[in-house]
């Protein structure tokens, strides 16, 4: 059993070597969570669902919405 300085040492040397690993992990998951809300760009007029990219959004419009008229920015796509 360790104590004292040695003890310190070794708390210190453990704590580097896990935040060593944790930075070669990667993001972290905050950090993915807001890049991935950046990425979900358009949001469905009715549902308020969001999509990354207009041709989903136009597909789940068709799907979700048949009855609705599309909206003008999808009339185009």
């Amino acid at each position: 059993m360790a104590r004292g300085h040695q003890k310190i040492q070794s708390q210190a040397k453990a704590a580097e070597k896990l935040s060593k690993l944790k930075k070669q992990q990667g993001h972290s998951a905050t950090e993915q969570k807001k890049a991935a809300l950046k990425a979900l760009v358009h949001v469905c007029v009715i549902c308020k669902a969001q999509m990354p990219d207009p041709k989903t959004y136009k597909q789940h419009f068709e799907n979700k919405h048949p009855k609705n008229d599309l909206p003008e920015d999808l009339k185009a796509i």
